[in-house]
């Protein structure tokens, strides 16, 4: 039986509440750019390489809440898989929370499953989370942004604003409306991410963060990966 984790995160809003939040759904929103020109053109260059598009677009893929961790070290199955930053929507008692996370991949899984490569690497998440209705006026200045440890170099992976994907009001509804449920309480939804600077590839270590610059507050996290051997 898999065992639902306990997080300890803090609410980040007029004051600081530290609590342990335990997850009852784990979804990850695919294919959220707002660019729809781009997101085709993007489709059709996976087709040539036999990649079937998605049914819908935005795609929300469920994985295991287990993945959920704040541990520091991935331990992964050969050296395929990568990070990706992107913000992290959380229903705590019916209010709305933003953190972080990294959607830790196997992309040589993603080649032929991408559902499968999802519930394959655990998913680290920043322990803080700051109150939705305090950042919907300024929702897209917030910058994410990724550093990768690459043959012992830090390297910028990815850069840019979360006004690149659908806010999480646009997602929420879309989720609603293809899978009839409600985005509820214990609910989770990892928010989309944006192209890595010099292409998709592996690092020994993954650091993401979310920065608001209108309040001077940055949300981080920094984990290594370990691979472990693949013998087949």
């Amino acid at each position: 039986m898999t065992q639902t984790p306990e997080l300890n995160l803090v609410l980040d809003a007029d004051t600081e509440q530290e609590i342990t939040f335990t997850p009852n759904r784990f979804v990850i929103a695919g294919w959220t750019g707002r660019d729809k020109v781009a997101m085709e053109k993007h489709m059709a260059e996976l087709e040539e390489l036999g990649i079937k598009r998605p049914a819908a677009t935005p795609v929300f893929y469920r994985a295991s809440t287990s993945r959920l961790t704040q541990q520091e070290l991935l331990q992964n199955p050969g050296e395929g898989s990568s990070g990706e930053v992107e913000f992290v929507l959380f229903n705590i008692d019916g209010d709305w929370w933003i953190g972080t996370g990294s959607d830790h991949t196997d992309r040589q899984v993603e080649a032929f499953n991408i559902t499968v490569s999802k519930q394959m690497c655990d998913k680290p998440i920043a322990s803080r989370l700051w109150n939705y209705a305090d950042l919907r006026d300024h929702w897209d200045d917030l910058e994410i942004r990724s550093h990768a440890l690459i043959d012992g170099q830090r390297v910028t992976y990815q850069h840019g604003t979360v006004a690149a994907m659908l806010s999480p009001d646009e997602l929420v509804a879309s989720f609603e409306a293809q899978t009839g449920t409600q985005f509820g309480p214990g609910d989770v939804m990892m928010g989309g991410t944006l192209a890595a600077i010099g292409g998709v590839r592996p690092a020994e270590a993954f650091e993401f963060e979310l920065h608001d610059a209108k309040r001077g507050r940055t949300i981080s996290h920094r984990y290594h990966v370990e691979s472990l051997p693949n013998v087949g």
